[in-house]
């Protein structure tokens, strides 16, 4: 096998970004799909119960379960429909807002366990969002 027929069969750099953009949507979507699910079911006693005195109002963890679920949509539907999807630039740089305030929030709490997660997560959304902005964006129909 000759270099041209090696390297016209590979995908090129922008395809494997793009590529890639897509399965950080995808992890990020089921990850806080998963999480926001978490906040908006469970019971209110248990929301209340778990942190004890500097717990989250129950109204304010459901509203953040809440934006997690739409943020996970926003990451998705606009890019695979080709509708407005610069909203999943926004979903993503959203997510990072979120995970940099939750970082705060578990350090506050000395959760510093949960601060390497919230961490990883801004990555992974900042990834997205530099990358649908400049890296490969997707264009609108």
């Amino acid at each position: 096998m000759d270099a041209v027929t090696s390297t016209s069969t590979r995908p090129s750099a922008h395809r494997r970004l793009h590529i890639g953009l897509w399965i950080a949507q995808v992890v990020l979507a089921i990850a806080f799909t998963l999480a926001g699910v978490l906040k908006i079911m469970m019971p209110a006693a248990e929301l209340a119960q778990d942190g004890g005195p500097l717990a989250l109002p129950v109204a304010l963890a459901r509203f953040i379960g809440a934006t997690e679920v739409f943020a996970a949509i926003g990451l998705i539907l606009p890019a695979a429909t080709r509708i407005r999807p610069m909203l999943t630039l926004l979903a993503a740089a959203g997510l990072v807002v979120v995970m940099v305030l939750a970082a705060g929030f578990h350090l506050f709490r000395g959760e510093l366990y949960a601060i390497p997660i919230n961490m990883a997560l801004a990555g992974l959304a900042a990834f997205v969002a530099w990358g649908r902005f400049c890296g490969a964006p997707i264009r609108a129909r």
